[in-house]
């Protein structure tokens, strides 16, 4: 999985810098943050949509888009998948309720 998703890291860091009009990952980082993290949120709502109705397929879809689009909000913040997935593995084998209680509290 790790590969997948660096390749895609990869490809998406190659069409950043693309022309627009060619590139939906381009368009996407010449509209900014504001954008990226809107379509985030669109792919986000369809992929529960999707799992409420229990379709394996469309949801297989939607989690796809769902993860395209987190990488390009994570490579539009300079944020590396490696680093994400080393805050996955520090998570590993800890209670979700236990890591959540060790966040700092504002």
């Amino acid at each position: 999985m790790t590969a997948t998703l660096d390749r895609l890291e990869s490809t998406i860091a190659a069409r950043r810098g693309a022309d627009p009009e060619s590139s939906y990952v381009a368009k996407l980082n010449a509209r900014g943050m504001p954008k990226i993290a809107q379509k985030l949120g669109e792919e986000a709502v369809e992929t529960v949509i999707a799992a409420m109705r229990g379709d394996k397929a469309e949801l297989t879809g939607e989690a796809a888009d769902l993860l395209f689009h987190l990488m390009v909000l994570l490579g539009a913040s300079g944020v590396p998948i490696a680093d994400v997935m080393a805050e996955l593995d520090r998570r590993e084998g800890v209670s979700g309720i236990a890591e959540k209680n060790s966040r700092p509290k504002d």
